[in-house]
């Protein structure tokens, strides 16, 4: 589904006054502050506006893409799929991946003010209790665990009621769930035709879809409603919640867009390390350089691709990946850009009986302009709503698989089904007319590993970006076992005169081999990237960051996005980064008594 072919229509959002972004370099007032910020996605715009609420404390935060006020792809939640491939994304390719039959695919990334979290699917996922208490017990750090965790993601959540106002009892716990935080959660706005069906399998099917009433209790196995990111009618993203008018408006705090750093500096030494305490920055590849210094610290939140490429380019990482480029190694660590980690997905489709799908939205100009102006006028809708409809998480059975298990426990998933109202595929082309469904299947505890290397030494250039995404017989038989639940589940009595029939290539897959070959033409991405700079023990000979997210061997640069996640959470990440930069943020002012 791509909607994003009426971008005049952009202009009848109304737009409220909005706080002062400096859109050129030359407009700032210094290029020294206390910390600088680099990305300004869920890591990023949470330090800022955290470490900017003490007054004696500058924040300088630069942002590589737009602003992402009035950008109506992301404010309307439907939109969301038109945000691939489009001004607001990075637009990276993959490299060839033998798990994908050989075949590169689009690497979606949020470039715009509030990074990924402008542009995602609005999933929010904590997770599970066992994944959580995992990154305690890798980071040799008992802060990272689910109990000590928890106050900081209700530090960030701001519970909402739905869009519609209906009635919630029996689809969430409030126990588990904040009024006072930061970023607007909420349940569906928008009835889906399909939910009772839904819901009455897991009567019918308790033992394979069981229900669970809420899945960000730390015990997510089951079929639950979803929770997103959603404010009434519109994305709440780091960029409405953190950096929303009310904090943009502190003289302490600068954010600066449409700004690329192409590297950070060292700037001397302490206590024998190389400190690094200013960035290199431009707006465009020819255009001039300049630099912001940090009296306290850099920071990167570039994300697992950005964040890489920075350090290698600043010479922080293999020295013989780093002397091919001619670039002089400060600090030797082969860790910097290996064990890239993703959740690779097929999107597995079904023609139904209803009229009731957003796939008009896609197919007719018409249909989609008059549900543009319900939107804008009422702030209701099928647009007011997510793709995402329902949940599951679920694991393959024990014994069914030789190697050790990839989860983090027996109440974390190795796979993710998602329902969606509608025809939701980046493989296959929404037919011109019919209504369909999409279970998407996910695996989400993958066994395979990749990397990011550079691919050249100009920073406008981007790195090789290699997922190596079902890569293992493990992740290929868990891709297996995903698809096969979606038939199972469908096949419940209840979807009797909804179901008509599968679509093309899943109908065509009828056997083991065609089912293998079908995950390798179909299989892509869900764009959840972490890894790439690894948080371990402090003293550790291996990893990138200590559990505080310092980078081992220097001083004055600490990353904080979802590089430094040691393993892939069986979950969106982004309910997890928003908690590990909530958390982050006290560390660093703790460091520097700003607490």
């Amino acid at each position: 589904m791509h909607l994003s072919n009426y971008p005049l229509l952009s202009l009848i959002l109304p737009i409220s006054c909005v706080a002062t972004l400096y859109e050129t370099i030359e407009s700032l007032p210094t290029a020294t502050y206390d910390f600088v910020i680099v990305g300004a996605g869920a890591g990023g715009s949470v330090l800022a506006n955290r470490l900017s609420e003490n007054s004696s404390t500058s924040v300088l935060l630069i942002e590589a893409g737009p602003s992402n006020v009035g950008v109506l792809d992301s404010i309307v939640p439907m939109l969301s799929q038109s945000l691939v491939d489009s001004p607001w994304d990075w637009n990276y390719t993959t490299t060839p991946m033998p798990g994908f039959g050989g075949r590169s695919i689009p690497y979606p990334r949020g470039h715009i003010l509030g990074g990924s979290t402008s542009t995602n699917a609005m999933a929010y996922t904590r997770g599970s209790s066992e994944e959580w208490d995992r990154y305690a017990n890798l980071s040799g750090d008992s802060g990272w665990s689910w109990d000590e965790m928890l106050p900081y993601m209700f530090k960030n959540e701001k519970w909402t009621p739905p869009n519609d106002n209906h009635s919630t009892v029996g689809q969430y716990d409030p126990a588990f769930h904040s009024t006072t935080g930061m970023t607007s959660v909420s349940l569906p706005g928008f009835p889906h035709p399909f939910d009772p069906l839904v819901i009455a399998t897991t009567k019918e099917l308790p033992t394979a879809f069981p229900f669970n009433l809420d899945q960000n209790d730390g015990f997510p196995l089951g079929l639950g409603w979803p929770q997103q990111t959603i404010n009434g009618a519109q994305r709440s993203s780091a960029a409405t919640s953190y950096l929303s008018p009310e904090f943009m408006v502190r003289p302490n705090l600068h954010v600066l867009i449409n700004t690329r750093v192409t590297r950070v500096n060292q700037t001397g030494t302490d206590s024998g390390n190389p400190a690094f305490r200013s960035v290199e920055a431009t707006q465009s590849e020819t255009g001039p350089r300049s630099i912001f210094s940090a009296s306290k610290e850099v920071i990167l939140s570039a994300g697992a691709i950005g964040t890489v490429q920075i350090l290698l380019l600043s010479g922080i990482g293999p020295e013989k990946d780093l002397s091919a480029f001619g670039i002089n190694t400060i600090l030797n660590n082969p860790a910097v850009g290996q064990n890239l980690t993703d959740h690779p997905l097929v999107s597995n489709l079904w023609y139904v009986n209803s009229n009731g799908t957003f796939d008009v939205v896609g197919q007719n100009a018409t249909a989609f302009a008059v549900d543009l102006e319900q939107w804008n006028e009422t702030q209701f809708g099928i647009l007011a709503d997510s793709p995402l409809a329902f949940l599951v998480w679920s694991r393959v059975p024990d014994g069914s698989f030789s190697t050790p298990d990839t989860s983090a426990g027996p109440n974390t998933a190795h796979y993710e089904l998602l329902f969606v109202n509608g025809f939701l595929s980046n493989e296959d082309t929404l037919p011109a007319t019919g209504s369909f469904m999409t279970i998407v299947s996910c695996v989400t505890a993958p066994s395979s590993r990749g990397e990011i290397t550079l691919n050249t030494s100009n920073p406008f250039d981007q790195p090789n970006i290699n997922p190596n995404m079902l890569a293992t017989d493990f992740d290929n038989f868990v891709m297996a076992s995903a698809i096969n639940a979606t038939r199972e589940l469908v096949s419940a009595s209840a979807w009797n005169g909804y179901i008509i029939r599968e679509f093309d290539d899943l109908a065509a897959v009828t056997d083991a081999a065609s089912l293998q070959a079908y995950i390798q033409q179909k299989s892509t991405t869900i764009f959840h990237p972490v890894g790439t700079a690894v948080m371990t023990p402090k003293g550790a000979s291996w990893g990138v960051v200590d559990p505080d997210g310092l980078v081992k061997g220097l001083s004055g640069l600490r990353i904080i996005d979802a590089s430094i996640l040691p393993v892939i959470p069986s979950a969106h990440p982004q309910a997890l980064i928003y908690s590990l930069a909530e958390r982050a943020s006290d560390l660093v002012k703790a460091a520097y008594d700003l607490l």
